[in-house]
């Protein structure tokens, strides 16, 4: 019974990161620091490992499951998993239906979580804010110089899991978020409500192989140049915010959206660009994401 208590105490931790996690701008990795799981998450991603693989090949399964904590590990993707599937639809709804409205939702979520993160410097040296203004241009130019439509090829889902995984550990960065600049956000939101499983296997595997191979990576970078990497990761935050911005208008070339003003906006699509809602739901990210980090600061005192 205790065990059984514990697995589902995890599983329900696993969906707050999971509902988390469909929203850009909201870290699972915050959420999973908040609950106190955040250092066995971590533990755990990086016991998998080349032991691990010699235990499972050699056939000690219950060896192997144990050195992975196998058991926290399931118990916490099955309540990401829940969550996921339950929003999925909600989201494809108002992508479809309202996109402004959660488009300047998203953009106040990213925007107090890219101040949250440079919170995190501890001084500003010349290194740091080359950093931060190097991370600035790379998120900018990638979301003026890609096209709002990438490819829908399976390779390219695979990159989008394996990339996207990683937010999970980096409080303050959403894998959400990752999969909208890639321009595969409302795609996989797509696949997930419709159980298009091709689709959702090929990222899975991504997410799967990418979380265990850049675990060590981002690690090791955040261990070694932790203030350099805050910084980069705040610009490049900053940066992107013109990948959300409520108002786009169409560029010369298809598939290619750039920023507007909501007057502008306005007078190529002839729609409402619903300002004042937009900026109340700006507002409702940015208190969202200023509660969760006081709330996580609070427990890490």
């Amino acid at each position: 019974m205790a065990n059984f208590i514990k697995c589902a105490t995890v599983a329900f931790k696993g969906m707050c990161m999971g509902a988390a996690d469909v929203i850009p701008g909201v870290s699972g990795g915050t959420i999973a620091f908040i609950m106190g799981i955040y250092a066995e998450l971590l533990d755990s991603i990086k016991s998998v490992n080349g032991e691990a693989l010699k235990l499972l090949l050699k056939g000690k399964i219950g060896a192997f499951w144990k050195h992975i904590n196998g058991t926290f590990l399931a118990s916490l993707f099955a309540g990401i998993l829940i969550s996921v599937f339950s929003l999925a639809k909600l989201m494809k709804y108002l992508l479809e239906f309202h996109p402004v409205p959660l488009w300047s939702f998203f953009f106040g979520l990213i925007l107090a979580s890219a101040v949250y993160i440079l919170k995190g410097l501890d001084k500003w040296s010349i290194r740091n804010i080359i950093s931060l203004l190097v991370g600035v241009a790379i998120g900018a130019f990638i979301c003026l110089a890609s096209p709002g439509q990438t490819p829908d090829a399976l390779w390219f889902i695979f990159l989008s899991g394996a990339i996207a995984i990683c937010a999970m550990i980096l409080p303050g960065i959403s894998g959400s978020f990752i999969l909208l600049l890639l321009g595969k956000y409302a795609f996989v939101m797509e696949a997930v409500s419709t159980l298009n499983i091709p689709v959702l296997i090929v990222f899975a595997a991504g997410a799967c192989i990418g979380i265990v191979c850049f675990s060590h990576i981002l690690s090791w970078l955040l261990k070694k140049f932790y203030m350099l990497t805050i910084a980069l990761l705040s610009g490049f935050m900053i940066g992107s915010l013109l990948k959300v911005w409520p108002w786009k208008v169409p560029g010369a070339q298809e598939g290619f959206d750039y920023p507007a003003l909501p007057g502008t906006f306005e007078q190529v699509t002839g729609a409402d660009p619903q300002l004042l809602m937009s900026i109340g739901f700006a507002v409702l990210g940015l208190a969202i994401v200023l509660f969760i980090e006081f709330m996580a600061s609070k427990g890490e005192k």
